[in-house]
């Protein structure tokens, strides 16, 4: 678990409208969404995985043969 410390500060009407974190929290925050961010990306590739494979000489070959 995330270990923060926000502040924060309030409007004209006392509501709380803005946070105010340290920069290594921040950080922190950041780096955990990215995580987050790639095991969302790893498991669409799963769902999407047809088991097919090709030789990456293959994809090359074929690769120069479409930009021509």
């Amino acid at each position: 678990m995330l270990d923060l410390h926000p502040q924060y500060i309030k409007d004209a009407n006392g509501e709380k409208s803005l946070v105010v974190l340290s920069a290594k929290e921040f950080k922190t925050i950041i780096e955990e969404l990215e995580d987050l961010e790639d095991v969302k990306l790893y498991d669409e590739a799963k769902i999407e995985d047809s088991g097919e494979r090709i030789l990456f000489s293959d994809y090359l070959k074929n690769r120069k043969q479409n930009n021509v």
